[in-house]
């Protein structure tokens, strides 16, 4: 069982069956809202969505397919998709660091023996957007990372316009990220995901 299974307020939600008007019997229906940890076998979709979320803005994505590919083959515990009826509507992508702050490297390496989740990418797809899927999801996948006893804290750069939005989410601003990707320089921020001992011991971790 994975640990998302295990939690309950990362339960599926499953529409009602409507009743056949022949037989009685309930029609098979897809969960109507899921949340689960990606595969090797979502990178098509989490790319797809990524690069139409990205390329309009920044010319560029956090992430290319081969990356993308890369962190669900070694850390894919550190993901989270968003399933509307099969597909995959919203997704975050992380990966373990150890060092204090973020650096060129924390952006294609996944330290296994750290205890910062590096927050690589969060995206929605563009037909669902402006409905509070980005703030719902982060929600989420912090709890998430409340009940693995080896995250510390989160950390993510962004483009200083995205600071407000991680800012709702709980993040703190730690000043300009080291990293730079061609023209572009990022703030980033931080969020501790211990000190919540209540909320573990109340959410089935």
């Amino acid at each position: 069982m994975s640990a998302l299974s295990a939690l309950p307020f990362l339960k599926p939600v499953h529409l009602r069956s409507p009743r056949s008007s022949t037989g009685g019997q309930r029609r098979h229906t897809l969960p109507a809202s899921e949340f689960r940890c990606l595969s090797p076998e979502d990178a098509v979709s989490v790319f797809e969505i990524e690069r139409e979320a990205f390329i309009s803005v920044s010319g560029d994505c956090p992430l290319h397919l081969d990356e993308i590919r890369h962190f669900l083959n070694l850390c894919p515990e550190l993901s989270l998709g968003w399933f509307e009826e099969g597909r995959l509507v919203a997704f975050i992508i992380g990966s373990l660091w150890d060092q204090e702050r973020l650096s060129q490297a924390a952006l294609t390496l996944h330290r296994a023996q750290g205890s910062a989740v590096h927050i690589h990418v969060l995206a929605v797809h563009r037909t669902v957007r402006q409905q509070g899927k980005g703030s719902i999801l982060m929600w989420r996948y912090l709890q998430y990372l409340r009940c693995l006893p080896f995250a510390r804290r989160a950390l993510l750069m962004c483009e200083p316009f995205l600071v407000p939005f991680y800012q709702k989410c709980g993040f703190e601003a730690l000043g300009p990220c080291e990293v730079t990707v061609g023209d572009l320089a990022f703030v980033e921020m931080q969020h501790s995901v211990r000190g919540h001992a209540f909320m573990r011991r109340n959410s089935g971790c």
